[in-house]
């Protein structure tokens, strides 16, 4: 005779020890946080290389697209190749693998060769003749002072009071640290070699990333097809096509936009004699990754740079950066970047300071496409939400909404018009927070009738004793 068992039984085990396991998982991780992220550091210290093969292959990967859809392809099939043939197939792959490859390092290897000398004799100019900026600088802010005495007096006051302070930093912090200091620079040094290691094997893990992505593609939305129902797993490959889109046009519009407006740059400081202007030029086009603070800590370096040099080169300097940045907010990065995002002003700053505060210069860059792709969700969620309710999904309908009753909606009136519509308006009659408010007041105004109450019965009462002593 075969036992039956309930298959509901065994649902509650499997529910039950879930819920004891998650129960020891929020103990361990309230209480030994520090074990888990010491864990997972040691775990990404140890994968780096993947990761970073990873990185590498998804930034190389749009330029192995073009090459290979644009040119590879194109000339194969003039050349009556059979594309579809598996053996073409992996040589036109790795042909293109190396076409990327010997472009991305020749650009990398020719900026650097005719950048990198002339940014190391900026450097090296600037360490010799510091001295002489320094004085040129002390120089015209004496100037200027002595024609503002005001001026003069308010400067000398906080020389005097930071001075000192100065000096107790110097003599009793800085110098006494210089043996911590080296050391952190020796420590310093074998890092960057681990990391150019780990840099360079990823660089080899990207090459056969490269080299089989469509068959890691499929084996991860084989992956995602095997755990989810078909719907799902439709909806997951979509979200994750929409995250990639966003990513990359992101990403790649930007690189292209700050490499534009760092040639601009050079060209402008160079007409107008710019002390250091490739330095310069090399410092905004960096920052101007960043998006909306980038420029502006590009920019103050510089322009402290060349104040130092020349304080009226530092105004045009400033002048012009401040036209560059209209051109690329308003004209070229609209232009490049489109819509990419779909994020407003107030939404790309809010990203920026959310995810700059958390991951540092990374957040500030990545932090726009994954605060897009949030946003996204968010909003694709809300519009699900409304559609089972039949309302509208469009923002514009509920600018002036009071209340929704049944299909119409009601307006919201002005403060001034609010107490004569009280009666009218259903919403306030809904109120909960108006219930809670009018059910204190009537409350208290209870408590003042009784107490009214209360205080005439006691006085009739005492007025009664007093008649009754009178009389007696």
């Amino acid at each position: 005779m075969k036992s039956r068992i309930d298959k509901k039984y065994i649902l509650w085990g499997v529910t039950a020890f879930l819920v004891v396991a998650a129960s020891i998982l929020f103990y361990y991780l309230l209480f030994h946080g520090s074990n888990i992220s010491t864990g997972l550091k040691s775990f990404a210290g140890i994968a780096m290389p993947i990761l970073d093969g990873l990185l590498f292959a998804y930034l190389l990967t749009p330029i192995l697209n073009w090459l290979e859809k644009k040119v590879i392809l194109p000339f194969c099939i003039r050349h009556s190749i059979n594309i579809s043939e598996k053996k073409h197939k992996k040589r036109i792959r790795a042909f293109s693998i190396l076409l990327t490859i010997i472009i991305i390092t020749t650009a990398l290897y020719s900026f650097f060769a005719t950048v990198s000398p002339e940014l190391i004799r900026s450097v090296q100019s600037i360490i010799f003749q510091f001295p002489i900026y320094v004085n040129n600088l002390t120089t015209w802010i004496t100037n200027l002072l002595a024609n503002n005495p005001d001026i003069e007096s308010f400067v000398m006051d906080i020389f005097d009071k930071y001075s000192g302070e100065l000096s107790n930093l110097l003599n009793n912090t800085v110098l006494p640290k210089m043996n911590e200091l080296l050391r952190n620079v020796s420590l310093s040094f074998l890092s960057f070699l681990k990391t150019l290691w780990n840099l360079i094997l990823g660089f080899i893990i990207s090459i056969y990333i490269m080299g089989s992505k469509e068959l890691f593609a499929g084996q991860a939305k084989k992956i995602v097809y095997a755990i989810f129902e078909t719907d799902t797993a439709n909806a997951i490959i979509s979200d994750v096509r929409f995250t990639h889109k966003t990513f990359i046009g992101f990403i790649v519009g930007k690189v292209f936009d700050s490499i534009i407006i760092g040639i601009i740059c050079f060209a402008g400081t160079s007409i107008m004699g710019t002390p250091y202007a490739i330095l310069v030029s090399v410092i905004v086009g960096i920052t101007n990754i960043i998006p909306f603070f980038g420029p502006y800590l590009g920019a103050i370096p510089s322009a402290l740079l060349i104040l130092m040099v020349n304080p009226l080169q530092c105004l045009y300097f400033i002048i012009f950066i401040l036209i560059l940045q209209q051109f690329d907010g308003n004209i070229l990065g609209p232009k490049i970047l489109g819509n990419s995002t779909g994020l407003s002003g107030f939404w790309v700053i809010f990203s920026i300071t959310l995810f700059g505060g958390i991951f540092g210069i990374l957040g500030m860059i990545a932090g726009v496409p994954v605060f897009a792709v949030i946003y996204a969700a968010i909003r694709s969620l809300i519009s699900s939400l409304l559609a089972r309710k039949k309302l509208p999904t469009a923002t514009s309908k509920y600018v002036d909404v009071g209340s929704i009753e049944g299909d119409e909606f009601h307006p919201y009136y002005p403060e001034q018009n609010m107490e004569d519509k009280h009666s009218e308006e259903p919403h306030m009659r809904k109120s909960i927070i108006r219930k809670f408010f009018a059910h204190n007041e009537n409350k208290a105004a209870e408590e003042n009738t009784a107490e009214k109450t209360g205080n005439k019965t006691e006085e009739k009462a005492e007025e009664k004793a007093e008649d009754t002593e009178n009389h007696n």
